[in-house]
């Protein structure tokens, strides 16, 4: 079969418009194994294919694009980069789409081998080709350019070639060629940031982090919205922090929340800013956070009991977030009566809001109500019953009529949150004592799909793990639980049937 492989690339080669060569080609070439492929094919045979797509016929474009897809996957990218370097730039300013993304795929190939991407850093022509693939209009091909590079800048070597020479230039110019091609910089100035302190440094020094805090800073406040995001995302890490921190970063986002009082705009950012804190005191400390830049609790907690479905979304994720570690949880009890304030309002929205900001309060009240076995204290475990009772009169009901709603989010929603407790002795008194309960939980016929099965699953094995289930449930109810986990979360009870002569 390579041989076939062969000779229809030879005839493809001598014709000029080999449609129907390319279309037996294109089939031939997938039966073939990457192997044998490989030890049939030279350079001449690749030359000729590349030359065909120098046509504006569709046809033999698709086709081309289809068999080189094969035939350069069976090659290893040391190969690539020696030998088809100016075929693959040549590629990738292709006016047709399918080509760029063809060369592109392979220029991700390369960077991911470690040899071959310190070939790529001698082929400066071909770095800056991939640099101005950001600027393109196809978003698959922009995101690939910025993999490979931040792929590239991975090494000291790849830091030099992008940030000490005239490859920062290029950069500089491609980010001129629009609002979203600008951001798209950012964003791999962000990647590359990440890595470690030292690339930080390179980008710091680029001017194009300072550009992206400027603009954070700035007077759009369409601008503000988009940049936040990046800043976040740099702030993921201890040395991004140390530099936002450093730079005075982080009191300015803190000066413009307090300035949004007066900002009949302010809806347009202020999301991301508060989403900003939230991670940020989830990272690094909720006390120290929240102890030194006051505004973030007080402008979530604005927002939480605003009218606004956006900022009430916003700031109850938020307290989801903060609420998932004990020291944010200790945090958020020294707000008191404001706080449970606030939780019955979020047992009201779990109840009656529109589904989305239903389920954001149900995965909210999880994170708010779980406490790890060895984290139970007594203080604790009083401080999440009394919240668990601020959330509605009859909270146990109402997350049970949620459960029990024919819409599978919902439900699974609901589980998650009798999940979060199930470890924690007073909730398993209040399901003891409540009419059916129990037998609510060990009821498979109620779960109608795989998610349900799964969530329903996750409760019992919650349950069957506490160290405190068997004295509180007595050992019957416990003995079944314990049977429902053995069983697996898709068991279904085998139903015998007799077949009696003469029946229909």
């Amino acid at each position: 079969m390579a041989e076939a492989v062969v000779e229809l690339l030879e005839r493809a080669a001598r014709q000029e418009a080999p449609v129907e060569e390319l279309r037996a080609l294109r089939l031939a070439v997938q039966a073939v194994p990457p192997a044998a492929l490989r030890a049939r094919l030279s350079d001449e045979h690749l030359a000729a294919l590349f030359n065909l797509l120098g046509t504006s016929e569709r046809e033999q474009l698709s086709a081309c694009v289809a068999v080189l897809e094969r035939l350069l996957q069976a090659l290893d990218p040391i190969y690539l980069i020696q030998n088809l370097r100016e075929e693959l730039r040549k590629g990738l300013f292709h006016p047709d789409d399918s080509v760029k993304i063809l060369s592109i795929s392979q220029v991700g190939r390369i960077v991911e081998n470690s040899d071959a991407v310190r070939e790529i850093l001698n082929s400066p022509e071909l770095l800056r080709q991939i640099i101005n693939c950001i600027g393109g209009e196809k978003i698959a091909v922009a995101k690939e350019a910025i993999k490979s590079l931040s792929r590239i800048a991975q090494t000291q070597d790849g830091l030099e070639a992008l940030f000490v020479s005239s490859l920062l230039s290029d950069l500089k110019n491609v980010m001129t060629t629009s609002d979203v091609v600008r951001y798209r910089v950012y964003e791999l100035i962000v990647e590359i940031s990440s890595v470690s302190a030292d690339s930080l440094n390179y980008c710091a020094n680029s001017g194009l982090i300072s550009d992206l805090i400027g603009e954070l800073t700035g007077d759009d406040v369409l601008v503000r919205a988009t940049c936040i995001e990046m800043v976040t995302s740099l702030a993921h890490t201890p040395h991004g922090r140390q530099y936002l921190a450093q730079q005075g970063v982080i009191d300015k986002i803190s000066n413009i929340i307090i300035g949004a009082e007066t900002d009949p705009f302010s809806g347009f950012y202020l999301p991301g800013f508060i989403k900003f804190f939230g991670n940020l005191a989830v990272v690094d400390s909720p006390q120290q956070i929240c102890e030194r830049y006051p505004i973030f609790m007080e402008k979530v907690f604005e927002m939480a009991e605003s009218h606004d479905p956006t900022m009430i979304g916003v700031a109850v994720d938020t307290l989801g977030i903060l609420g998932s570690s004990v020291e944010g949880k200790q945090v958020l009890q020294k707000a008191r009566s404001r706080f449970h304030n606030l939780l019955s309002k979020i047992g009201h929205q779990a109840k009656n809001a529109p589904t989305e900001l239903r389920l954001r309060c149900l995965d909210a009240v999880s994170s708010l109500l779980y406490l790890p076995p060895e984290q139970q204290t007594e203080d604790l475990l009083r401080m999440t019953e009394s919240w668990f009772t601020s959330l509605s009169s009859q909270p146990l009901e109402l997350f049970r009529s949620i459960s029990t709603q024919p819409f599978p989010d919902l439900h699974c929603g609901a589980l998650r949150v009798f999940t979060a407790i199930a470890n924690q002795a007073w909730a398993q008194k209040l399901m003891l004592n409540s009419p059916g309960f129990v037998e609510y939980i060990v009821d498979r016929s109620v779960e109608p799909d795989k998610a349900s099965k799964d969530a329903k699953y996750e409760l019992v094995k919650a349950l069957v793990n506490s160290k405190t289930i068997a004295e509180i449930f007595g050992n019957q109810y416990y003995l079944r639980l314990r049977a429902y986990l053995n069983e697996g979360p898709y068991y279904v009870k085998a139903v015998s049937t007799t077949a009696v002569e003469g029946a229909e």
